[in-house]
């Protein structure tokens, strides 16, 4: 089982797939990877379709049925404690860049900052919306896995 969660305007959305042989089911629905970078999506009432998926950085778009689909991945331990309201580093890291000044209203999953870690981008994204109340961190710091890297109320 694979667990994700997704930033949506209502919030984090928690998704869970099951891999079973070849295909991964969610809530009853079926994909398979089909060629050229296409998906074969059977819905739990029968009905298939086939979808084109690509990923940039943390953003998944999907076309699907005519529609486009955009899906931004929240990464694991980027979102503190929900009483605290702080975004943690996920992982020892440097900080590449600070998206955001403390006062500044964001939405839950609006990108908030930038981390290096393992020679690959991370962004820390808001978990919910909220106000930036402190910035613990400026570009170029180095951060230890779980430093408090901002806080948002």
């Amino acid at each position: 089982m694979m667990q994700h969660t997704f930033a949506s305007k209502e919030g984090p959305v928690e998704v869970t797939l099951t891999k079973i042989e070849e295909a991964f089911l969610l809530e009853g629905h079926e994909l398979r990877q089909h060629n050229r970078g296409r998906l074969h999506l059977t819905l739990r009432d029968g009905r298939t379709y086939l979808a084109h998926a690509a990923k940039v950085g943390d953003v998944w778009w999907v076309h699907l049925n005519g529609r486009t689909y955009k899906w931004e991945r929240i990464e694991p331990g980027s979102a503190g404690n929900e009483d605290e309201g702080g975004l943690v580093a996920p992982m020892p890291g440097k900080v590449l860049e600070v998206l955001v000044s403390e006062g500044d209203t964001v939405e839950a999953g609006a990108p908030l900052m930038v981390l290096e870690a393992m020679k690959m981008e991370h962004r820390i994204v808001a978990s919910h919306d909220g106000t930036v109340t402190s910035i613990h961190f400026s570009a170029g710091d180095q951060v230890a896995q779980g430093a408090t890297l901002l806080d948002l109320e």
